[in-house]
């Protein structure tokens, strides 16, 4: 890289949504984000909204068929996935579910020193919820995937 490659400064998680009102709503009620503003068109199709979820600002816009952006909805799969660090991954998990989430992966202990479950919000987005349960050196995370790879 040269030195005169442009500096990244900030990542925005950005998810394209059938339904977006909806999914500000459900993104509010279980993950606890407050919405920072919203830019609607007067159909009231949002283009634009921003969320605050921890110390991260996720955008949110609508599905725009006609310039090819579209949800995962459709296909039923995601090409990426947000992870969350929560206080009670088994407590997030639960209400997600409860708010119409499907359950993907149950919580469980994980060899990396998290308590994680995987879960799909009802718009086809995928989310790992986790908390950490013990701090696990790269070795011994490494060590242990070795493991679990060999068991397999």
């Amino acid at each position: 890289m040269s030195d005169s490659s442009p500096t990244v400064h900030e990542v925005f998680p950005y998810l394209r949504v059938k339904g977006a009102d909806e999914a500000i709503r459900f993104y509010t009620n279980v993950f606890g984000a407050k919405e920072r503003f919203r830019l609607a068109e007067p159909s009231g199709r949002i283009g634009h909204a921003e969320l605050e979820l921890g110390n991260v600002v996720l955008m949110v816009s609508e599905e725009y068929p006609e310039y090819g952006i579209l949800g995962p909805q459709e296909s039923g799969s995601t090409g990426a996935a947000i992870h969350l660090h929560c206080e009670n991954a088994d407590a997030l998990t639960e209400r997600a579910v409860a708010a119409g989430a499907t359950l993907i992966r149950e919580p469980a202990d994980q060899f990396y020193g998290e308590r994680s479950a995987t879960i799909r919000d009802p718009f086809g987005h995928e989310w790992l919820l986790g908390h950490e349960i013990e701090k696990v050196s790269p070795e011994e995370m490494q060590r242990r995937f070795n493991e679990m790879c060999a068991s397999m």
